[in-house]
């Protein structure tokens, strides 16, 4: 996929129309990709202190409360 202006990313805001429709073109593997990208990437803002393992571990632990 050539890179433009608009680049398929994950993204908290709604996509435009084109934004959609570029995520959608992607296989499902450069969509993981893209997410791991932007998970790990150094510039991802972090409000707190947890890492994304920290993230990761308390959400399977809430999964593991929940099926108790």
């Amino acid at each position: 996929m050539t890179e433009t202006a608009t680049r398929a990313i994950p993204s908290a805001v709604p996509p435009t129309e084109a934004e959609l429709a570029a995520w959608r073109a992607l296989s499902r593997e450069e969509q993981l990709a893209r997410y791991r990208d932007a998970l790990t990437a150094s510039d991802a803002g972090r409000v707190g202190k947890a890492t994304m393992a920290d993230v990761l571990t308390m959400a399977r632990q809430r999964v593991a409360d929940r099926r108790g």
